[in-house]
């Protein structure tokens, strides 16, 4: 990979990584990075920008970058911020969970939001209530996973992942794979468990969920990378039982097989306390990634990030983000000097 630092501050050069043959989510810019987070505020997402992805600054003061309740037409919070570049780089692409616990009083919610932006700024959203059954998904005629949808308690922590090999039944090629945990328990789920479904290139349309795997166990917020270094997607995900920590994952191929979790190196940091929402990212000019996450058991609540090597093991060294007054789940996307310079002028 190019080096792209100069005196311990990245430098301007015209890094593009483009999508692997076996998938990988596009990849521009090596001028900064943006932190897209559900405030620790309230239910809406914020944004903060950092030159070299450790400290940071809040825009808008870390207020909402959109109004939640425009964005999230079931509960009017937009939790667990996913943003990512469309695939062929021509604009954004955001997931959030649709859910208000503030206003709930409750930790069950029902549904997704689908976002597009050409500019980081102006969003586009599309809401899915899973609770109506097959009438919102595009392939109405496809086996359903629940007798009854209707009975949906959670919908949680979804993310996107860029699959060109993914077929529709009109043989068109490529899809965004977007994953996350669904818990139906009066249809016979006994925990949260990992689904996918697909939206076509629109980002307004989804298919029917499809189970990812079940270890036995509670489990979410899952995080996928693939990783060139050995030609395996790594996913990293919070365990509901056993032993705490953040664990991996590994896999073939997206769809799976899953490897059960690895369960002698994992991030183990924070020993009893309570972490989740994991993100994995890269700087420019490392071999290695580092791992975001939100520990939330203490007060106040310490949004981490640590090291892996490129083989994303290995965890070590975590140090608290800096210069975000309320972290918690999100997601880091490299950015541009234009994208930087545009985020930034946001707060004037």
């Amino acid at each position: 990979m190019k080096k792209c630092f100069a005196a311990g501050i990245l430098a301007v050069c015209s890094l593009v990584v483009p999508a692997a043959a076996d998938g990988q989510n596009f990849q521009k810019g090596d001028y900064g990075f943006l932190y897209c987070h559900m405030s620790g505020r309230g239910e809406w997402t914020a944004y903060a920008i950092s030159r070299d992805g450790l400290n940071y600054k809040d825009i808008l003061a870390g207020d909402s970058i959109f109004s939640p309740a425009e964005k999230a037409l079931i509960e009017g919070g937009t939790r667990d911020a996913y943003i990512t570049r469309k695939h062929d780089g021509s604009g954004y692409l955001m997931v959030t969970t649709d859910m208000c616990v503030g206003r709930s009083k409750k930790w069950h919610n029902y549904g997704i939001n689908l976002l597009t932006s050409d500019d980081l700024i102006n969003w586009d959203s599309t809401t899915f209530d899973f609770r109506k059954g097959a009438e919102i998904f595009s392939d109405k005629d496809a086996a359903d996973p629940y007798t009854d949808y209707s009975s949906i308690l959670r919908v949680w922590a979804p993310q996107i992942f860029w699959n060109p090999e993914y077929e529709w039944g009109d043989g068109r090629k490529g899809g965004y794979m977007i994953y996350y945990s669904l818990w139906n328990p009066a249809d016979g789920e006994e925990y949260d468990r990992m689904y996918y479904s697909y939206a076509d290139e629109s980002f307004t349309t989804l298919t029917k969920p499809r189970l990812l795997f079940d270890w036995g166990y509670a489990t979410i917020d899952a995080d996928i990378n693939y990783l060139e270094s050995d030609g395996l997607y790594h996913m990293m995900i919070k365990k509901e039982g056993g032993k705490p920590g953040l664990f991996t994952s590994t896999a073939p191929a997206l769809h799976g097989p899953w490897s059960l979790p690895v369960d002698d190196d994992y991030v183990d940091f924070e020993g009893n306390k309570k972490c989740e929402g994991v993100s994995a990212f890269q700087i420019p000019g490392e071999d290695g990634w580092r791992i975001g996450y939100i520990e939330y058991s203490s007060r106040p609540k310490r949004y981490r990030i640590c090291k892996a090597d490129k083989y994303l093991r290995n965890f070590n060294s975590p140090v608290d983000i800096q210069g975000v007054e309320a972290p918690q789940h999100g997601s880091f996307m490299r950015i541009t000097k234009e994208e930087y310079d545009r985020l930034e002028a946001m707060d004037k």
